[in-house]
Protein backbone atom coordinates (compact mmCIF):
# COMPACT_ATOMS: atom_id res chain seq x y z
CA UNK A 1 0.00 0.00 0.00
CA UNK A 2 1.46 3.34 -1.07
CA UNK A 3 2.35 5.85 1.59
CA UNK A 4 2.90 3.43 4.47
CA UNK A 5 6.41 3.50 5.91
CA UNK A 6 8.09 1.74 8.83
CA UNK A 7 9.27 4.06 11.61
CA UNK A 8 12.18 3.58 14.02
CA UNK A 9 10.88 5.89 16.75
CA UNK A 10 7.84 4.25 18.40
CA UNK A 11 7.28 6.82 21.13
CA UNK A 12 4.46 8.77 19.45
CA UNK A 13 2.55 5.60 18.59
CA UNK A 14 3.18 3.81 21.88
CA UNK A 15 1.63 6.44 24.14
CA UNK A 16 -1.61 6.47 22.18
CA UNK A 17 -1.71 2.69 21.86
CA UNK A 18 -1.30 2.08 25.59
CA UNK A 19 -3.98 4.64 26.44
CA UNK A 20 -6.43 2.99 24.02
CA UNK A 21 -5.76 -0.42 25.57
CA UNK A 22 -6.26 1.00 29.08
CA UNK A 23 -9.48 2.70 28.02
CA UNK A 24 -10.84 -0.62 26.77
CA UNK A 25 -10.09 -2.36 30.06
CA UNK A 26 -11.58 0.46 32.09
CA UNK A 27 -14.74 0.36 29.98
CA UNK A 28 -15.06 -3.36 30.76
CA UNK A 29 -15.13 -2.56 34.50
CA UNK A 30 -11.49 -3.15 35.46
CA UNK A 31 -10.06 -1.31 38.44
CA UNK A 32 -7.06 0.88 37.68
CA UNK A 33 -4.54 -1.59 39.20
CA UNK A 34 -6.11 -4.43 37.21
CA UNK A 35 -6.22 -2.41 33.98
CA UNK A 36 -2.52 -1.63 34.31
CA UNK A 37 -1.67 -5.25 35.12
CA UNK A 38 -3.52 -6.35 31.99
CA UNK A 39 -1.72 -3.68 29.98
CA UNK A 40 1.61 -5.16 31.03
CA UNK A 41 0.53 -8.49 29.58
CA UNK A 42 -0.83 -6.87 26.40
CA UNK A 43 2.47 -5.09 25.63
CA UNK A 44 4.77 -8.01 26.36
CA UNK A 45 7.54 -7.95 23.76
CA UNK A 46 6.49 -4.51 22.48
CA UNK A 47 10.07 -3.35 21.94
CA UNK A 48 10.42 -5.97 19.22
CA UNK A 49 7.28 -4.98 17.30
CA UNK A 50 7.46 -3.30 13.90
CA UNK A 51 5.53 -0.01 13.69
CA UNK A 52 4.44 1.72 10.49
CA UNK A 53 2.38 4.80 9.60
CA UNK A 54 0.80 6.53 6.63
CA UNK A 55 0.80 9.84 8.47
CA UNK A 56 -2.81 9.52 9.62
CA UNK A 57 -2.71 6.32 11.71
CA UNK A 58 -0.60 3.40 12.82
CA UNK A 59 0.08 -0.29 12.21
CA UNK A 60 2.03 -2.49 14.65
CA UNK A 61 2.99 -6.05 13.71
CA UNK A 62 5.36 -8.82 14.71
CA UNK A 63 6.12 -12.50 14.23
CA UNK A 64 6.83 -15.19 16.80
CA UNK A 65 7.56 -18.90 16.91
CA UNK A 66 4.67 -20.77 18.51
CA UNK A 67 4.21 -24.55 18.71
CA UNK A 68 6.79 -25.03 15.96
CA UNK A 69 5.21 -22.56 13.52
CA UNK A 70 5.87 -18.95 12.59
CA UNK A 71 2.85 -16.87 13.60
CA UNK A 72 2.17 -13.28 12.61
CA UNK A 73 0.66 -10.89 15.13
CA UNK A 74 -1.27 -7.74 14.24
CA UNK A 75 -1.02 -5.69 17.42
CA UNK A 76 -2.57 -2.44 16.26
CA UNK A 77 -4.24 -1.01 13.14
CA UNK A 78 -5.63 2.54 12.95
CA UNK A 79 -4.70 3.13 9.29
CA UNK A 80 -7.80 2.82 7.08
CA UNK A 81 -7.56 -0.49 5.21
CA UNK A 82 -4.26 -1.15 6.99
CA UNK A 83 -5.11 -4.79 7.57
CA UNK A 84 -3.98 -5.79 4.05
CA UNK A 85 -0.56 -4.22 4.60
CA UNK A 86 -0.23 -5.94 7.99
CA UNK A 87 -1.17 -9.35 6.58
CA UNK A 88 1.26 -8.95 3.70
CA UNK A 89 4.05 -7.95 6.09
CA UNK A 90 3.39 -11.06 8.22
CA UNK A 91 3.41 -13.33 5.16
CA UNK A 92 6.67 -11.78 3.90
CA UNK A 93 8.24 -12.58 7.28
CA UNK A 94 7.37 -16.27 7.08
CA UNK A 95 4.03 -16.43 8.93
CA UNK A 96 1.58 -19.13 7.92
CA UNK A 97 -1.05 -17.81 10.30
CA UNK A 98 -1.86 -14.33 11.60
CA UNK A 99 -3.46 -13.53 14.96
CA UNK A 100 -5.02 -10.40 16.40
CA UNK A 101 -5.98 -9.41 19.97
CA UNK A 102 -9.08 -7.24 20.12
CA UNK A 103 -10.66 -5.13 22.85
CA UNK A 104 -14.08 -3.55 22.29
CA UNK A 105 -15.33 -5.31 19.15
CA UNK A 106 -14.07 -7.14 16.07
CA UNK A 107 -14.28 -4.24 13.60
CA UNK A 108 -12.54 -5.06 10.34
CA UNK A 109 -11.44 -8.44 11.74
CA UNK A 110 -15.00 -9.77 12.01
CA UNK A 111 -14.22 -12.41 9.37
CA UNK A 112 -11.35 -13.82 11.47
CA UNK A 113 -12.73 -16.80 13.45
CA UNK A 114 -12.78 -16.38 17.23
CA UNK A 115 -10.19 -18.62 18.86
CA UNK A 116 -10.32 -17.45 22.49
CA UNK A 117 -11.92 -14.88 24.77
CA UNK A 118 -10.95 -13.59 28.21
CA UNK A 119 -14.08 -12.70 30.20
CA UNK A 120 -14.53 -10.86 33.51
CA UNK A 121 -17.27 -9.94 35.97
CA UNK A 122 -17.14 -7.87 39.16
CA UNK A 123 -18.99 -10.01 41.70
CA UNK A 124 -21.58 -8.99 44.26
CA UNK A 125 -20.15 -8.31 47.72
CA UNK A 126 -21.94 -11.33 49.22
CA UNK A 127 -22.79 -13.77 46.44
CA UNK A 128 -24.75 -16.79 47.57
CA UNK A 129 -24.72 -20.40 46.44
CA UNK A 130 -27.99 -21.06 44.55
CA UNK A 131 -30.73 -22.87 46.48
CA UNK A 132 -30.59 -26.64 46.20
CA UNK A 133 -26.83 -26.73 45.69
CA UNK A 134 -23.98 -27.38 48.08
CA UNK A 135 -20.26 -26.92 47.51
CA UNK A 136 -17.51 -28.93 49.14
CA UNK A 137 -13.72 -29.10 48.61
CA UNK A 138 -12.43 -31.71 46.19
CA UNK A 139 -10.48 -34.35 48.11
CA UNK A 140 -6.91 -35.32 47.34
CA UNK A 141 -8.13 -38.84 46.54
CA UNK A 142 -10.51 -37.42 43.92
CA UNK A 143 -7.82 -35.22 42.36
CA UNK A 144 -6.22 -37.71 39.87
CA UNK A 145 -9.54 -38.55 38.19
CA UNK A 146 -10.51 -34.87 38.18
CA UNK A 147 -7.15 -33.94 36.62
CA UNK A 148 -7.49 -36.49 33.83
CA UNK A 149 -10.98 -35.23 32.96
CA UNK A 150 -9.86 -31.60 33.02
CA UNK A 151 -6.89 -32.29 30.77
CA UNK A 152 -9.04 -34.14 28.22
CA UNK A 153 -11.64 -31.35 28.20
CA UNK A 154 -8.95 -28.68 27.79
CA UNK A 155 -7.40 -30.42 24.79
CA UNK A 156 -10.83 -30.91 23.24
CA UNK A 157 -11.69 -27.22 23.66
CA UNK A 158 -8.46 -26.08 22.00
CA UNK A 159 -8.94 -28.40 19.03
CA UNK A 160 -12.60 -27.38 18.62
CA UNK A 161 -11.58 -23.71 18.48
CA UNK A 162 -9.45 -24.47 15.42
CA UNK A 163 -6.39 -22.90 17.02
CA UNK A 164 -4.17 -26.03 17.14
CA UNK A 165 -3.94 -29.62 15.97
CA UNK A 166 -4.59 -32.42 18.53
CA UNK A 167 -0.85 -33.00 18.90
CA UNK A 168 -0.15 -29.29 19.43
CA UNK A 169 -3.07 -29.03 21.85
CA UNK A 170 -1.70 -31.91 23.93
CA UNK A 171 1.72 -30.21 24.11
CA UNK A 172 0.12 -26.93 25.14
CA UNK A 173 -1.97 -28.71 27.78
CA UNK A 174 1.11 -30.36 29.28
CA UNK A 175 2.91 -27.00 29.46
CA UNK A 176 -0.06 -25.09 30.89
CA UNK A 177 -0.94 -27.60 33.60
CA UNK A 178 2.72 -27.81 34.66
CA UNK A 179 2.90 -24.03 34.86
CA UNK A 180 -0.33 -23.44 36.76
CA UNK A 181 -0.32 -26.51 39.01
CA UNK A 182 3.39 -27.03 39.76
CA UNK A 183 2.56 -28.75 43.05
CA UNK A 184 -0.58 -30.48 41.87
CA UNK A 185 -3.35 -30.58 44.46
CA UNK A 186 -1.17 -28.55 46.86
CA UNK A 187 -0.40 -25.68 44.44
CA UNK A 188 -0.61 -22.39 46.40
CA UNK A 189 -3.58 -20.13 45.71
CA UNK A 190 -5.62 -22.83 43.97
CA UNK A 191 -8.91 -24.21 45.24
CA UNK A 192 -10.87 -27.19 43.89
CA UNK A 193 -14.58 -27.76 44.50
CA UNK A 194 -17.30 -30.33 43.93
CA UNK A 195 -20.78 -28.94 43.22
CA UNK A 196 -23.58 -31.15 44.48
CA UNK A 197 -27.37 -31.21 44.12
CA UNK A 198 -29.37 -33.43 46.45
CA UNK A 199 -26.14 -35.09 47.55
CA UNK A 200 -25.16 -35.98 43.99
CA UNK A 201 -22.12 -34.44 42.27
CA UNK A 202 -23.19 -32.40 39.23
CA UNK A 203 -19.94 -30.57 38.48
CA UNK A 204 -16.61 -29.25 39.70
CA UNK A 205 -14.76 -25.95 40.01
CA UNK A 206 -11.11 -24.91 39.89
CA UNK A 207 -10.11 -21.37 40.78
CA UNK A 208 -6.87 -19.48 41.38
CA UNK A 209 -7.12 -16.63 43.91
CA UNK A 210 -4.94 -13.53 43.52
CA UNK A 211 -4.25 -14.34 39.86
CA UNK A 212 -4.15 -10.58 39.14
CA UNK A 213 -4.88 -7.62 41.46
CA UNK A 214 -8.29 -8.34 43.01
CA UNK A 215 -8.96 -11.16 40.55
CA UNK A 216 -9.73 -14.85 40.94
CA UNK A 217 -9.18 -16.78 37.72
CA UNK A 218 -11.73 -19.51 37.03
CA UNK A 219 -9.75 -22.21 35.29
CA UNK A 220 -12.77 -24.48 35.19
CA UNK A 221 -16.43 -24.42 36.21
CA UNK A 222 -17.53 -27.72 34.76
CA UNK A 223 -21.02 -29.24 34.74
CA UNK A 224 -20.98 -32.96 33.98
CA UNK A 225 -22.32 -33.76 30.52
CA UNK A 226 -25.18 -35.89 31.81
CA UNK A 227 -26.29 -33.02 34.09
CA UNK A 228 -26.40 -30.31 31.43
CA UNK A 229 -29.65 -28.66 30.38
CA UNK A 230 -30.89 -28.48 33.96
CA UNK A 231 -29.80 -24.95 34.82
CA UNK A 232 -26.59 -25.99 36.53
CA UNK A 233 -24.42 -23.98 34.13
CA UNK A 234 -25.80 -20.69 35.40
CA UNK A 235 -25.57 -22.03 38.96
CA UNK A 236 -21.89 -22.94 38.42
CA UNK A 237 -21.17 -19.33 37.43
CA UNK A 238 -22.72 -18.22 40.72
CA UNK A 239 -20.54 -20.73 42.57
CA UNK A 240 -17.50 -19.23 40.85
CA UNK A 241 -18.45 -15.76 42.05
CA UNK A 242 -19.02 -17.11 45.57
CA UNK A 243 -15.58 -18.73 45.48
CA UNK A 244 -14.05 -15.45 44.28
CA UNK A 245 -15.22 -13.65 47.42
CA UNK A 246 -14.20 -16.62 49.57
CA UNK A 247 -10.65 -16.05 48.32
CA UNK A 248 -10.71 -12.33 49.13
CA UNK A 249 -11.01 -11.09 45.53
CA UNK A 250 -13.71 -8.95 43.95
CA UNK A 251 -13.67 -9.94 40.28
CA UNK A 252 -13.72 -13.25 38.47
CA UNK A 253 -11.95 -13.84 35.16
CA UNK A 254 -11.75 -16.87 32.89
CA UNK A 255 -10.97 -18.06 29.37
CA UNK A 256 -13.37 -19.52 26.81
CA UNK A 257 -12.28 -21.03 23.51
CA UNK A 258 -13.91 -20.23 20.20
CA UNK A 259 -16.60 -22.56 18.90
CA UNK A 260 -18.29 -22.86 22.29
CA UNK A 261 -21.34 -20.78 21.38
CA UNK A 262 -23.52 -22.21 24.17
CA UNK A 263 -21.01 -21.17 26.82
CA UNK A 264 -20.54 -17.72 25.28
CA UNK A 265 -24.29 -17.15 25.35
CA UNK A 266 -24.37 -18.15 29.01
CA UNK A 267 -21.53 -15.76 29.84
CA UNK A 268 -23.27 -12.92 27.99
CA UNK A 269 -26.45 -13.49 29.98
CA UNK A 270 -24.61 -13.61 33.33
CA UNK A 271 -22.76 -10.32 32.81
CA UNK A 272 -19.25 -11.52 31.97
CA UNK A 273 -17.75 -8.87 29.69
CA UNK A 274 -15.16 -9.67 27.01
CA UNK A 275 -11.81 -8.18 28.05
CA UNK A 276 -9.73 -9.59 25.21
CA UNK A 277 -10.69 -11.56 22.15
CA UNK A 278 -8.18 -13.48 20.04
CA UNK A 279 -8.92 -14.20 16.38
CA UNK A 280 -6.76 -15.75 13.67
CA UNK A 281 -6.71 -16.90 10.04
CA UNK A 282 -4.36 -18.94 7.89
CA UNK A 283 -2.49 -16.89 5.31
Amino acid sequence: MDGIRIVADHSEWRGGFEERVLAGYRAAGCSEPLARALLERAVEGIDGWTVATDGTGWIAVGVTEHDGATVGRIHDVTVPRGRAWAERWCAEHGAGRVEVRLTGGAGEFADYPVRQQIRMNVTAERPEIPPGLTVRPLTEEEYPAWYAAEEAAYISDIVRSGALTPEQAKAKSDQDFARYLPQGFQSPGHAFYVIEADGRAVGTGWVNHGFLPGVTFGFSLEVYEEQRGKGYGRAAMAVGQWATRQGGDEAMMFNVFGGNDVAMSLYDSTGFAVLDEYRSIAL
